[in-house]
């Protein structure tokens, strides 16, 4: 489409009327929408795909991880279980819901004709998968379901009650009074703007699977369903939901390079078990958790990694069934994956690997918060599925909230208010905003890179720093989203997907750097709070925004449990409010003091030359060609000497390049005469060129006098280039080099002292040391007299001024210096001094000078700097009390610096011991 959409009317909305509005027609949403019109509500279901093929069910579902059939298991144990999976902090309340009405659930779904596998009597064929009970129901016909389900909502009663509008997708629940009224969305296929009234919502968008941006970097080879993209998560948030457990992110095994699990539950029962790459079984833990994911992504990352999905060993007869399952209902692609690698589970063995992140309430325990009727803390507003943090909650516990939230819903009647403007405004505005820019970022750039942020930044093993510099980074992307472009309806959905993953990732970063402690293993791995602290965060981390609109937290204990379990006792009791969290210190790397302010420096013809040309980008004239020709030939000087001279500049620079590339007798004095030439261009490559081959050139005179001629050159970057060459090259002396230190261009004066260096020039040194305008010239040749100037008394004269200096940089330097020359007892008393300056780096450098003081000064004021906040003064007083470790107290000071919480200062004083 050429011309973008046009932006329709606030006004111009398609309005919509019912009692339960049910968002999302996934697994939940469809059980939702049939209770729901079962109880006698009219039902509004919303998809922004259709329903038909919709939702991670989509392509079916291969088996049950969580069904609690009678006799086979108890809903006490399977309440246990996934407490102890989530490591205490659950509403076993809701965990109980799935455990007591999960079988009336499956005996539900097959009276729809959804098929579980049964044994030869009839039975349920529960498999036993983890080691404390036996909860996996295979389905091996199962790729139907969804079929199954859209047959049930287009029977003539349900369709009397349930209006199915596929291709809306809403983007806010509106609320009035602090309940839920409604929605604002808009038509994924005509850009219509739609509002709809309701007595009640219910939210079943599924995970927030593209969260973290998966190794492939494909935007939807995401593990979970890729059409998730945090809708829901989004939506509870700005209606004001509290969300809980968003720090617990989803990690999930999967197939190496392909994005899908390698489903070990359903290997499991056939006798496929987990291995490394020595073929031993691993893993301690027993439900699949982020203890698990923790072990397995250890092992992954050691030396006997990689991972595999143990197979090959197994009979043909397995092997068959697997394959009829795993390549059919689960993945379609996964036998062609296989296949296309040459890789047969009869002879191979399926390398795994881990997944990207994600906010997940049914595979993990990110999610809305809901009580044991799915209703969330918004009056009327309830969520189920993968969206509700019901951990582990899974297929089955999906529908039977979905079922929860139809049947408490179907109790209201439409609203029939007036719908709250200003939330309509808002919304408006994020839905059409980028038609207003159509030639703005395409949402897939946009989306990248804020993805890439989450995998740098937030996946685990995770710390202070970098979630604070998330934040840094989602509070910049409101600006990229802002600037999003779109054309069509289609894109107007996914630049609004892309504003709900950044919130979601705000949400997981603001989380993450809340719970300052590690839980869930791999889920949420603080590595600067590396153990579980049950003393502080035996607690429900809530979050939810504020009247002002901030994002704010509350650490909710959890409550006593209905069935007990061995090492956790909560007792419930008030809520702590958290307030805001906000991010640590990340602008630099440690505590910035106060910087020396530096002169300005003066901009160097470098600075401002134009660069060279690719030569690609120079007009292909006969002549250039004609010399492009000649480089294959390595060419002799006499056959370039006139291409160095002709009046193009580009043909006289690509000269001096293949000259360089050629290195022909004579080069030297050829590629010195260039740095004279009138184009900036070809100087600056006659520069580069030195540089690079200076070790290689004949320091010939030939070669000294065109050099010393271009020190008169205008352009300060040969002047200074043409000193390090002659210095290199030994063709330069004192006198020669001393001139430059006059030189109106710092980089230039910094390149004669260092020359000056070379040839022991101490003398000319210490006499501008005071006097030179530059800091870093200062520094510079302080530097340079600690190389000159050991025992000079000229050098400690020199360096004696350079400590009075008023730039800091200046004085640290020179008292570093005197670590080398010598420090006489009336620096050494200066020194002590110093190590009280404001400046760090003052104080660095005095500490270096008290290493070669007289101890009786020296020690005492040492071991005192141990205790500097800074901990780059601390080493260096270490370093010092180093070269004084033959007296005692020395030793003494050393010692207590082996405990120093820093690893350089520790190290270094337990080498000096």
């Amino acid at each position: 489409m050429d011309t973008p959409l046009q932006i329709p009317a606030l006004t111009d909305a398609d309005e919509m009327s019912c009692d339960v509005l049910v968002i999302g027609g996934g697994t939940a949403g469809t059980m939702a929408a049939l209770t729901a019109a079962e109880h006698g509500a009219s039902v509004l279901l919303l998809e922004k795909a259709h329903v038909r093929h919709s939702g991670a069910l989509a392509m079916g579902m291969d088996g049950v991880n969580n069904a609690v059939i009678p006799g086979r298991a108890e809903p006490d144990d399977y309440v246990a279980e996934i407490t102890r999976a989530n490591d205490g902090i659950v509403d076993q309340s809701t965990v109980r819901q799935t455990a007591t009405r999960g079988f009336a659930m499956v005996r539900r779904l097959e009276t729809y004709g959804v098929k579980f596998e049964k044994d030869e009597h009839g039975d349920y064929a529960v498999r036993q998968v983890h080691r404390s009970g036996s909860y996996v129901l295979p389905m091996p016909e199962g790729k139907d379901v969804k079929k199954v389900l859209y047959r049930q909502l287009r029977r003539r009663e349900m369709r009397e009650r349930i209006r199915i509008e596929n291709r809306v997708m809403p983007v806010r629940v509106l609320t009035t009074k602090g309940r839920a009224v409604g929605a604002v969305g808009f038509h994924t296929r005509t850009g219509a703007f739609v509002t709809i009234r309701a007595g009640a919502v219910i939210l079943a968008t599924g995970a927030c699977g593209r969260l973290g941006l998966p190794a492939s970097g494909y935007l939807y080879g995401t593990y979970e369903n890729p059409t998730n993209a945090g809708d829901g998560y989004a939506m509870a948030y700005h209606a004001g939901a509290e969300l809980t457990g968003i720090e617990c992110f989803q990690i999930n095994p999967l197939i190496k390079d392909y994005n899908g699990p390698a489903c070990a539950y359903v290997a499991n029962p056939f006798g496929g078990y987990q291995v490394n790459r020595h073929g031993e079984r691993f893993v301690d833990s027993d439900y699949w958790s982020g203890q698990m994911m923790a072990e397995f992504a250890a092992e992954v990352a050691s030396d006997r990694g990689p991972v595999y999905l143990k197979l090959s060993h197994l009979p043909e007869e397995s092997i068959s069934a697997l394959e009829s399952i795993l390549h059919s209902t689960e993945r379609p692609t996964r036998g062609s994956f296989h296949s296309g690698r040459g890789h047969d589970y009869r002879t191979h063995d399926v390398e795994m690997h881990i997944s990207e992140i994600g906010l997940c309430g049914g595979h993990s325990a990110s999610g809305v918060r809901v009580d044991d009727h799915a209703r969330t803390t918004v009056p009327r507003l309830y969520a189920a599925g993968d969206l509700a943090c019901v951990p582990h909650n899974y297929m089955i516990g999906a529908f039977v909230f979905g079922d929860l939230a139809g049947a408490d819903a179907a109790q209201y009647e439409a609203y029939e208010g007036e719908l709250p403007a200003e939330q309509l405004r808002e919304a408006h505005e994020l839905i059409y905003r980028p038609l207003r820019n159509p030639d703005g970022p395409p949402q897939a750039q946009v989306e990248y890179k804020l993805r890439r942020f989450v995998n740098d930044y937030v996946a685990p093993p995770k710390s202070g720093a970098r979630l604070s510099l998330a934040l840094e980074a989602f509070e910049r992307m409101h600006t990229d989203i802002a600037a999003m472009g779109a054309r069509t309806p289609h894109e107007l959905m996914r630049c609004a997907e892309v504003s709900f993953i950044r919130d979601c990732a705000e949400m997981a970063a603001r989380a993450s750097l809340a719970r300052t402690e590690s839980r869930w293993g791999l889920y949420h791995d603080r590595i600067d709070h590396p153990r579980r602290d049950d003393t502080s965060w035996f607690h429900h981390l809530d979050l939810y925004k504020s009247p002002s609109g901030a994002m704010q937290f509350t650490a909710r204990p959890v409550a006593p449990y209905l069935v007990p379990v061995d090492g956790f006792t909560p007792s419930g009791g008030p809520s702590r409010h958290l307030g805001e969290i906000h991010p640590e210190h990340v602008a630099t790397a440690g505590a910035r003091e106060a910087a020396p302010v530096a002169l300005r420096q003066e901009l160097t013809m470098a600075d401002t030359a134009a660069r060279p040309r690719a030569e690609a980008d120079a007009p292909a004239t006969p002549r250039l060609l004609e010399l492009l020709s000649l480089a294959e030939d390595d060419p002799d000087l006499s056959v370039l000497a006139d291409y160095l001279t002709d009046p193009d500049p580009t043909v006289r620079r690509t000269a001096v390049t293949i000259l360089t590339e050629s290195v022909p007798p004579g080069t030297g004095p050829a590629l010195a005469a260039a740095l004279t030439d009138t184009d900036a261009g070809v100087r600056a490559a006659a520069v580069a060129s030195l540089r690079e081959l200076v070790e290689t050139l004949v320091p010939e005179p030939a070669l000294r006098d065109g050099l010393t001629a271009a020190l008169s050159e205008a352009d300060p970057a040969v002047r200074a280039a043409t000193l390090d060459v002659l210095r290199a090259l030994r063709l330069g002396d004192a006198e020669l080099f001393a001139h430059s230190l006059s030189d109106s261009d710092t980089a230039v004066r910094i390149a004669a002292v260092r020359a000056l260096v070379s040839v022991d020039a101490s003398a000319e040194l210490a006499r501008a040391a005071a006097v030179d305008p530059s800091r870093e010239v200062r520094v510079t040749i302080a530097k340079a007299l600690a190389t000159l100037g050991t025992g000079s008394d000229m050098a400690c004269s020199a360096l004696a001024a350079l400590v009075d200096d008023p730039d800091a940089l200046v004085r640290g330097a020179a008292y570093e210096a005197l670590g080398t020359t010598g420090c006489p007892a009336a620096l050494a008393t200066r020194a002590e001094a110093a190590l009280s300056d404001l400046a760090w780096q003052v104080r660095v450098g005095a500490a270096t000078a008290l290493s070669v003081a007289d101890s009786d000064l020296a020690v005492p004021a040492l071991a005192k700097a141990l205790t500097d906040l800074n901990a780059d003064v601390r080493k260096a007083a270490v370093l010092a009390l180093t070269r004084h470790r033959a007296v005692e107290d020395a030793r003494a000071a050393l010692a207590i610096a082996t405990a120093d919480r820093d690893a350089d200062v520790r190290a270094y004083a337990a080498r000096a011991l």
